[in-house]
């Protein structure tokens, strides 16, 4: 009799908590964007037996209850919590490292896969009438690998740059070694809960990609280093459920010259725009900061006409570091091919540019489709 009643309860005690969530999940209103998560989240789908019958329907109403889950942030948070209890070192390949470094490890490509990436560039510069440099970028999981947990798979990114350097005669940028000085020198290079370097990182990239493209770079107690945010939470932050972690922190060492411009193309029509965009330090995507955030075009332009014109296909690691790059160029043309559906050769030609830089992190090169468009 005692076992039935234990039973009972049980039972009711689940389905009471069934029937709480249920309610929850329609008292509460739907959201469209997760802040935390910097995403829109799946809003409850139309229904139609066209759509029932696909199997689109069932998976997209499968993932508005996901997304929709009442308390949602609270339960990602404290599953994070119960993860780490149990031993396990990462969730979503996050993990949570000393100092609160939030780091995903890399994983090299094949050879084979490697080499076609780097064919795309080949045959790129073959078409050019201009000299091109390639510059991987290694990022935190290369610079801070060894605060990661022991056992934890992180490939060399250092290697595999080398591996490049050994397959191809295209000139390249060493920025790991730089990079290397300036972590011996203190200072955080990248961002405790984000992919990107910081502006101190990106400085360091200037100095290694000047001594590749013959600039002289400036001295880094020459710049007025401004904290412009103190809360800013990146990407690792978002895919994990590490949110008891503390915010990083944003600067800018170049000051915005009256006279250089910057105009981003996000359509037909250019846009003239600050090369600091203010309103994004109100945001959750406060690294949009830099340049605006992505865009498929844009052009810097200074105020020395005799200077050399720099086309760079880039990635966003991009942002941050093209302002130091501005006084040594007279215009400075960004292509992200994730979105520029135009031929770069044909664009260096039209555009009379006298240098291309190919800049990508390594973690992207090896992973993004757009590099094969380098070669269209």
């Amino acid at each position: 009799m005692k076992r039935e009643t234990a039973e009972k309860i049980t039972l009711l005690a689940f389905a009471g908590y069934l029937l709480v969530f249920f309610l929850l999940q329609f008292i509460i209103k739907d959201r469209e964007f997760s802040a935390r998560e910097n995403r829109y989240l799946q809003m409850l789908p139309e229904f139609s037996f066209e759509s029932l019958f696909k199997g689109s329907y069932t998976g997209d109403f499968e993932d508005y209850c996901a997304d929709q889950f009442p308390f949602r942030d609270q339960w990602i948070t404290l599953n994070a919590r119960y993860e780490l209890l149990s031993g396990k070192k990462q969730t979503n390949g996050i993990y949570l490292c000393e100092g609160e470094r939030l780091i995903k490890p890399f994983t090299a490509p094949d050879e084979n896969e490697l080499e076609r990436r780097v064919q795309a560039v080949e045959l790129l510069r073959e078409k050019l009438r201009v000299p091109l440099t390639l510059a991987l970028i290694p990022d935190g999981a290369e610079l801070y690998g060894e605060q990661l947990p022991e056992g934890a798979p992180n490939d060399s990114q250092g290697a595999l740059i080398e591996q490049v350097r050994a397959s191809t005669d295209i000139p390249m940028a060493d920025l790991l070694t730089p990079l290397r000085e300036g972590k011996a020198a203190g200072g955080c290079l990248f961002y405790r809960t984000d992919h990107h370097w910081t502006t101190l990182g990106a400085y360091y990239g200037y100095q290694g990609l000047s001594r590749s493209l013959g600039l002289t770079p400036r001295s880094l107690d020459s710049y007025n280093r401004l904290t412009v945010a103190g809360d800013f939470y990146g990407t690792a932050y978002s895919a994990s459920g590490y949110t008891w972690v503390a915010p990083d922190s944003i600067e800018r060492f170049v000051d915005p010259d009256e006279a250089a411009t910057l105009t981003r193309y996000d359509s037909a029509e250019g846009t003239e725009v600050p090369l600091y965009r203010e309103e994004s330090l109100q945001s959750k995507d406060k690294y949009t900061y830099f340049l605006g955030g992505n865009s498929p075009r844009s052009v810097l332009r200074g105020t020395d006409d005799s200077l050399p014109r720099l086309l760079i296909l880039r990635d966003s690691y991009c942002d941050a570091l093209a302002p130091f790059l501005l006084e040594h160029y007279s215009e400075i043309h960004l292509l992200d091919m994730r979105y520029y559906l135009g031929s770069p050769e044909e664009y260096a030609r039209e555009n009379n540019i006298d240098q291309v830089l190919v800049l990508y992190s390594v973690a992207n090169f090896c992973e993004q489709n757009s590099v094969f468009a380098l070669a269209e």
